[in-house]
């Protein structure tokens, strides 16, 4: 029988599995849905065994039975980075704080931003961001004191999963990168003067790079998955950074644009990229390096603009957006409705919706929508392209490619050609590549994806949308205030008691 290898990974919403050949063709494939919790304005939670755990043997769980041949390898991505204090033993403290969009640390944040000024650039090569786990971990200690006296370790979704399944302590470069200014990017290991500072008492995990082999499954993981004992287990990494490995997005020049709840743009680069407004990390493979701009929202919209039409079908809502003409009839929003991370960085921003008439109809808000995660991407962008990041090779994955409208839209917005893969499972195919890689089924230069279409911008669309970006930039500025003072009440009304 053939060997087979297993990829997981643990989404913002869901968790999704498969099972491949070593030439990357899908066995079997399944996803358990899961609930983010938001227990106050701000706060955005995974409760890491009722999340992360379950859903991980549960996946396990319904994907063996259908597997072909033995299990010889598996790896696990996950949303990140993450910050989860745990005990000595690695059971966790409490509800794991997501990423950037979890912005309860900004007082700790300024403080460290403060303290270490432009000189965490020099080493971290990175900005100090809400979604860096250092001002969690020192949110945890002013906020939750008796948490912190207990915490000994630093886990991340991915890495979580790791220690339970091998017993292994360990995180992968691309997550420890986020660790502003805890980690050295360009040294690829921890400052430990400035660990010491920041989390005194925290036993640091040993670095990997996501495609390393972190342990093997331990007896007493087996006989809770299932899982064949002593197979190899990758570090794995963070779910969209691995999602580039599956679509072969590996070499200097390329570029992936993920369609999601949220949206990420990552440009590889040969050498570390500086950008006060991005996110650095060491790359995926060898000699590379990612400087990435995630936003806050993006699929997001569409669904909240679905529920509250009462639930009508994304083709409906589709249709209506295609039959309305590029610009949406002069209509602009800011997609910042759970804030905004890059390029803009405030979790204070709010969503926006200008030019509204008698005239416009819910195809308008759709498309508005649609085109504002595209002025938001040409923003991100444009940051990728001043870092001196080269864009040569551009790559769409996700559910939003899916019906064409949206790519289009980001096309016409940005001028540049976009590639869609013949299948994008996700995450998760990239974590079985990498199992294939940790069994000795194939080589570092593998791809398992091929690409089936190539969408190219429309110049008869630049001008409008020229127009109606530079709208779109100077929107934020105008409504900052405005949009601050509305969050400050909103987060008053909803604090306790």
């Amino acid at each position: 029988m053939p060997e087979v290898v297993l990829g997981i990974d643990v989404g913002t919403s869901s968790t999704k599995g498969v099972i491949t050949h070593a030439d990357g063709s899908v066995v079997a494939s399944t996803r358990e849905a899961h609930a983010t919790l938001h227990p106050r304005p701000g706060y955005v939670e995974h409760d890491p065994e009722a999340v992360w755990w379950h859903d991980v043997v549960a996946v396990i769980a319904r994907l063996l039975p259908q597997a072909d041949g033995p299990v010889v390898a598996m790896s696990v991505s996950g949303i990140g980075p993450t910050t989860l204090p745990a005990d000595a033993d690695g059971h966790p403290l409490r509800n794991a704080m997501l990423y950037g969009v979890d912005t309860r640390a900004g007082d700790e944040l300024a403080e460290l931003t403060v303290r270490y000024g432009a000189d965490e650039g020099q080493g971290s090569l990175s900005m100090l961001g809400h979604q860096s786990s250092a001002p969690k971990l020192l949110w945890v200690q002013r906020h939750e004191p008796e948490v912190w006296a207990r915490t000994r370790k630093l886990l991340m979704c991915n890495s979580f999963i790791v220690h339970r399944l091998t017993g292994e302590y360990v995180l992968d470069s691309v997550s420890a990168g986020s660790c502003v200014p805890m980690f050295d990017m360009a040294a690829r290991d921890w400052h430990v003067p400035w660990c010491d500072e920041i989390a005194p008492g925290l036993d640091l995990p040993r670095v990997l790079d996501p495609w390393e082999v972190a342990g093997t499954v331990t007896a007493e993981a087996a006989a809770l998955t299932g899982l064949p004992a002593g197979i190899p287990v990758c570090v794995g990494s963070v779910d969209s950074f691995v999602e580039t490995a599956a679509v072969g997005v590996r070499d200097p020049g390329d570029v992936m644009v993920t369609y999601g709840t949220t949206m990420g743009i990552a440009g590889i680069a040969s050498r570390p990229a500086a950008s006060p407004v991005l996110n650095s990390a060491p790359g995926m493979f060898p000699g590379t390096f990612i400087l990435m701009g995630p936003t806050a929202t993006s699929g997001a919209l569409t669904d909240w603009l679905r529920d509250i039409s009462g639930g009508v079908p994304f083709a409906d809502l589709l249709a209506e957006a295609a039959a309305t003409p590029p610009g949406a009839d002069a209509l602009v929003a800011l997609p910042y409705f759970a804030g905004e991370r890059a390029p803009i960085w405030d979790a204070d921003a709010r969503g926006t919706i200008i030019g509204l008439t008698m005239a416009h109809t819910r195809g308008h808000l759709y498309r508005a929508l649609l085109e504002a995660t595209a002025y938001s991407a040409r923003a991100i962008i444009d940051e990728i392209s001043r870092a001196g990041v080269r864009m040569e090779r551009i790559v769409a994955v996700g559910g939003g490619t899916r019906g064409g409208l949206w790519p289009q839209i980001v096309s016409d917005v940005t001028g540049l050609a976009q590639h869609l893969p013949a299948q994008t499972l996700g995450a998760c195919h990239g974590d079985a590549l990498f199992a294939a890689r940790a069994a000795g089924l194939v080589d570092d230069r593998t791809v398992w994806v091929d690409i089936a279409d190539t969408v190219t911008p429309d110049p008869r669309h630049r001008p409008v949308y020229d127009e109606l970006y530079d709208v779109y930039q100077q929107l934020y500025p105008a409504t900052k205030g405005l949009a601050h003072r509305l969050a400050a009440l909103q987060t008053d009304r909803a604090a306790p008691g």
